[in-house]
């Protein structure tokens, strides 16, 4: 493996600041900004919009999709009329 080729991959705390949520991980992103972290030792902390803790689709907050008003419009438009006639 030729050494002077891959990027420098450090340990960095993503923080999470809607969620109150910081976790310590491999990257190769870089940050001005420190942190000290449980184990003592300082690490760059990148803070991020949005993760697992706060996006809706890993807390159960997500949005549902009406799809009952598109079931009556379509029985409206198609299988009301024709189901009466029918019979």
């Amino acid at each position: 493996m030729q050494q002077d080729k891959h990027p420098d991959y450090h340990a960095v705390v993503f923080r999470d600041r809607a969620a109150g949520y910081a976790f310590l991980t491999r990257s190769t992103a870089r940050s001005e900004q420190t942190i000290d972290w449980d184990d003592g030792e300082t690490y760059p902390v990148i803070d991020v919009e949005i993760s697992s803790e706060s996006h809706p689709f890993y807390t159960g907050k997500a949005r549902q999709v009406d799809t009952e008003g598109r079931i009556a419009r379509f029985e409206r438009r198609y299988g009301q009329a024709d189901a009466g006639d029918a019979t």
